[in-house]
């Protein structure tokens, strides 16, 4: 059951990308929750009813889950929800709340058949818990292999099936044979269309097919999403971001690239003239330095890798961490067997903190192919690669006046291009570099920059080659030392951020642009709650474009979240007679399984953002700690269950354990992170599992523990204690990212330690009590 339940949720997170927007996925987990949290109330209020009957009712609410996950999410693909618009239209906020409490559904099930479980065997809760987190641990492994690799409605049959066969193990044989076989009727039996994703028609695919002619080339699942190559004859596509409009030559028709419905890139056809590729603001760093050994790093579709080619480049070695996107078009990566290029599947800085190798120019990819958008909101793990950390790793891999380009897109008002130039700095600052303006330059066309940054001061020569470069392409430079510079908001920005009023400046400009650092990987939230009054009054004069929906949609998560845990979880259960209270009376109970809520997913949040720098691409990352995470946990809840059994006043020190493992690990991470960037996924597969296994193994016993205490000390609390306890994940779960952007991950632990040490105050005179034989 628990194995299905994991599997539905990371599919639903496949379907809503590819639906929608990535930014929903983490949505996924609060809506989950809040699923389990309703189903707690559920069984509190039918407590009277189940009396000892509550194992007899496993069955339906498995069975009813292996019905409800196919439906709920058919039903979802339905539901006109445009995120574009939230803006604009307060409906669509009614529309989100409609679409979580929907896909929620089926985890109600879920919920109600772990609460059953639980208050059929209460003693034996440390057991049962064990059996439940590594059930989740291998929906998770499953999610990935093979679900992954297959389309979600593929997945979504599949894990429905999972209901049906976790009833069928729960009753007889004869009968039990007879629901999976009517579960895998069911399940093969729904039409194929009504799970089938529908990319909003306002994403990039979509708008792709709409042109005459058009039509999918290939396409492709795999964990890393749904990848399409698109072209159409009538209609073709060309793609030069920023392309000179001075340019003698022209751009080819080209075949359009989608990752989950989005723009990934462009492919050139073999033999076309790329003439066009020296026309672009990212050609610049070849005008300084003559064939350049290169790294290009989020290679993409390949433009940077061609450009290289093209300019002379000695040898290019590109890293993609989707392989699957090199073998989409012949030539991406230059012409087949072209000894001068390397390929590495991998992610950039996970291959940058490996490398030995020094290079003469490092470019970083247009983030189209790289990252998403520069890592919104809840894109940590890919904001992990523009970090001020990120950028230093860079400039420590260049040889001898070397040089980093990164090409950005413009916004206006400057916002990213702002954050990313103060990045920049801050990184030659931290290298000991005391006047980094001489180290960096802004090269801008009409709608993207390349920002350089040199491993040296900028020679008079360098200077004077990029002026040049400008003035053939019809380029400005909103940064270029020594000379002139426009007085618009941008160059304004770089000279702030630049001199001895940047303080004052971070914090008067109505855009966030401080520095990213791995502690805050946010590079695109720019965000500002003051601005956002103006912004909605200037609506009807674009102001509302500046409005960043896709992090809006953390706040409208975590309102949604309280107000649903409020009213359909702690109302219904304050207004509960719920029979023989413990020793110490409900309010301290209460307090601790909500304490315990809000701490582990606090942890478990934090705890996988930051292991996916270690381990390199971020869904492989959260993927392998989240199993490890439930694994370890699962097996601490029986082993700590067992022990305290022997030592019962052991029980009130355990969430003490968890808040010093957990200081611990906040204390070692950073060090152990950077000595084992450099070697092999191995290595730092198992660095990784040593890190996370203890503080793991520990938060699994608390939980457990309070719930034995409840069988043994008053059995008709299980449930309310279920809700208190999911409820606060739910709020965990929503509010989670937002301490995490506003506050940065040591806050966020730093907070979840308090909530810990509150629990084993909480725990004081009831817990261990309940532990004995």
């Amino acid at each position: 059951m628990s194995a299905s339940a994991l599997a539905y949720q990371l599919v639903l997170m496949r379907l809503m990308a590819v639906s929608w927007w990535g930014h929903f996925a983490a949505a996924v987990l609060a809506l989950a929750l809040l699923g389990y949290g309703a189903s707690g109330t559920a069984l509190a209020l039918a407590e009277g009813r189940l009396g000892g009957r509550a194992g007899r009712f496993f069955p339906w609410a498995a069975a009813l889950f292996g019905l409800l996950a196919p439906a709920a999410a058919a039903v979802a693909l339905r539901v006109p929800f445009n995120p574009l618009a939230a803006p604009w239209e307060p409906g669509q906020w009614g529309l989100l709340g409609a679409l979580y409490l929907l896909l929620a559904l089926p985890l109600v099930a879920v919920g109600a058949a772990l609460g059953l479980a639980y208050r059929a065997r209460g003693p034996d809760v440390p057991s049962l818990y064990r059996a439940d987190l590594l059930g989740a641990a291998a929906g998770v492994v499953a999610a990935l292999a093979p679900l992954g690799w297959l389309p979600p409605g593929t997945g979504l049959r599949v894990v429905a099936l999972g209901g049906f066969l976790a009833a069928a193990a729960a009753l007889p044989f004869s009968r039990g044979a007879a629901v999976a076989a009517l579960g895998l009727v069911l399940a093969a039996g729904w039409p194929g269309p009504w799970l089938v994703p529908r990319p909003s028609p306002y994403k990039a695919l979509s708008l792709a097919l709409a042109a005459p002619g058009a039509r999918v080339l290939a396409e492709s699942w795999s964990p890393l999403g749904h990848l399409a190559a698109v072209a159409s004859p009538e209609v073709p596509l060309r793609h030069a971001p920023g392309l000179s409009l001075t340019c003698p030559g022209e751009v080819p028709p080209q075949v359009g690239v989608y990752r989950d419905g989005s723009f990934l890139g462009a492919l050139d056809p073999p033999g076309a003239d790329l003439g066009y590729l020296g026309c672009l603001p990212s050609a610049a760093p070849y005008r300084l330095r003559e064939a350049p050994r290169v790294l290009v790093l989020g290679a993409g579709t390949g433009a940077e890798v061609r450009g290289a080619l093209l300019h002379g480049a000695s040898s290019v070695v590109a890293v993609e961490g989707d392989g699957r996107v090199g073998r989409l078009g012949t030539g991406a990566y230059g012409p087949p067997g072209d000894p001068r290029v390397a390929v590495h599947a991998g992610e950039p800085r996970a291959f940058v903190a490996a490398s030995r190798d020094r290079f003469d120019l490092i470019q970083v990819a247009l983030p189209d192919s790289f990252a998403g958008a520069l890592a919104g909101a809840q894109g940590a793990a890919e904001g992990f690669g523009f970090t001020a950390e990120a950028l230093g790793r860079y400039l420590g891999r260049l040889a001898p006046g070397g040089l980093l380009a990164l090409t950005q897109w413009l916004q206006v008002p400057p916002r990213q291009d702002l954050k990313l130039f103060a990045t920049a700095a801050a990184a030659l600052e931290a290298r000991g570099v005391r006047a980094p303006g001489d180290h960096l330059a802004l090269v801008r066309s009409w709608n993207v920059a390349t920002l350089l940054v040199a491993e040296a001061p900028l020679s008079a020569a360098d200077l004077a080659a990029l002026r040049a470069f400008g003035e053939e392409h019809g380029f400005d430079f909103p940064w270029l030392p020594g000379a002139p510079l426009a007085d618009d908001l941008l160059a304004q920005g770089c000279r702030e951020l630049l001199g001895p009023g940047r303080g004052a400046f971070l914090s008067t400009y109505p855009f966030a642009v401080a520095p990213a650092t791995d502690d805050r990987p946010y590079v695109a939230h720019t965000f500002r709650w003051r601005t956002l009054p103006e912004l909605l009054a200037a609506r009807g004069r674009g102001g509302g474009a500046l409005v960043d929906w896709a992090y809006l949609l953390l706040p409208a998560t975590a309102l949604f979240a309280a107000l649903a845990g409020a009213g359909l979880i702690l109302a219904p259960l304050g207004r509960l007679h719920r029979g023989p209270r413990p020793g110490v009376g409900g309010a301290r109970v209460g307090a601790y399984f909500i304490a315990l809520g809000l701490g582990f997913f606090l942890i478990e949040v934090t705890t996988l953002q930051r292991l996916s720098l270690l381990l390199g691409h971020p869904l492989f990352a959260a993927a392998a700690t989240l199993a490890v995470f439930l694994a370890c946990a699962g097996l601490g809840a029986a082993a700590g269950g067992r022990w305290i059994a022997r030592h019962p006043r052991g029980a009130t020190w355990a969430p003490v354990a968890v808040a010093g493992l957990a200081v611990a690990l906040e204390a070692v991470t950073p060090a152990v992170t950077a000595w084992l960037g450099g070697l092999p996924l191995a290595a730092r597969a198992a660095g990784a599992l040593a890190l996370l296994a203890p503080l793991a193994f520990a938060m699994g016993a608390p939980f457990a523990l309070g719930l034995r205490a409840l069988a043994r000390q008053a059995p008709p609390w299980i449930p309310w204690a279920w809700g208190l306890n999911a409820t606060a994940s739910v709020w965990a779960a929503a509010g989670a990212p937002l301490v995490s952007l506003h506050g940065g991950f040591s806050a966020t632990v730093g907070l979840a330690v308090a909530l810990y040490l509150a629990a084993a105050l909480a725990a004081r005179g009831w817990l261990a009590s309940g532990q004995a034989p």
